[in-house]
């Protein structure tokens, strides 16, 4: 194990079809506001609208990203939002054009996760200790 341990994670992207509707689902859901980010290089057609960052602050970011060269899709990679209490968030999925797909449960001594399909097809989880 590293003497200094660090958390690796640096960034996050979840690929969407529809850009305007992903944006207001993950607003409406996270209560949230995405920042339009410039697509660093040639990247093609991908857009990018960026989840909020805290400059200086040991935090990772990401982005709602929309390409030709990935699809969103249930079976990969599952993003876990931290939460305060994972009903909250939870509470707002359906509103917002998703679909619960488990119920906050408890996994014991680490907390609490519930998991919600967003309007693109991605399974994602929110995770609190209460």
């Amino acid at each position: 194990m590293s003497q200094n341990p660090k958390n690796p994670f640096t960034w996050v992207e979840i690929y969407v079809e529809d850009m305007s509707r992903a944006q207001k689902f993950y607003e409406s859901v996270l209560n949230i506001q995405l920042t339009p980010m410039e697509t660093p290089g040639d990247f093609g057609d991908l857009e990018m609208l960026c989840f909020p960052w805290a400059e200086g602050e040991l935090n990772i970011s990401g982005a709602l990203c929309k390409t030709s060269d990935f699809k969103p899709g249930t079976g990969g990679t599952l993003v876990y939002f931290a939460s305060k209490d994972c009903t909250t968030e939870l509470a707002r999925v359906e509103a917002a054009g998703g679909k619960v797909i488990q119920e906050k449960f408890s996994i014991s001594e680490h907390g609490f996760v519930a998991l919600a399909m967003d309007t693109e097809g991605n399974t994602i989880g929110f995770h609190s200790n209460q």
